[in-house]
């Protein structure tokens, strides 16, 4: 398979990874509001688990095919790259938030847990539906130079 088809098939595998991501994650914040901790568990941990699976995606298509350029002019630019800023940095800050929220779980604090997947959580959940638009706009509505 050619490097840049290649490339293009992980970029849609990482789209899917995003989408699964976020169901997880709307759908794990459900049961824990349901109390049904045993769901909200295999939700969050199948959230961690797709975000995980992005993440090795993406990089191997980062080193595959590098950086693309958004081909986008005007006022598509300007939105295409606030929500990629966005996005890049929520991205790096929810790992810390996301590790410390399995160690309190694993630690048994829950109030803890709690009070800190209420900033986490919806971050979490930003990336995971931004990554999806900057994918549609780089591949789909507008391209790569």
């Amino acid at each position: 398979m050619e490097p840049e088809a290649l490339g293009a098939l992980l970029a849609r595998i990482n789209a899917a990874l995003n989408f699964s991501s976020g169901v997880l994650l709307v759908t794990g914040w459900v049961f824990i509001r349901r109390g049904d901790t045993r769901r909200h568990r295999m939700s969050m941990l199948g959230a961690v688990t797709t975000s995980a699976l992005f993440l090795i995606f993406y990089l191997t298509r980062f080193a595959i095919t590098g950086t693309h350029s958004f081909a986008g002019e005007g006022a598509a630019r300007t939105i295409y790259f606030g929500i990629l800023f966005s996005h890049m940095i929520l991205a790096v800050l929810i790992v810390p938030g996301v590790l410390r929220l399995l160690y309190l779980v694993w630690k048994d604090r829950f109030q803890d847990h709690r009070r800190l997947a209420r900033w986490v959580h919806p971050a979490w959940l930003y990336v995971s539906v931004t990554g999806i638009v900057v994918y549609v706009m780089l591949y789909h509505v507008y391209g790569y130079i």
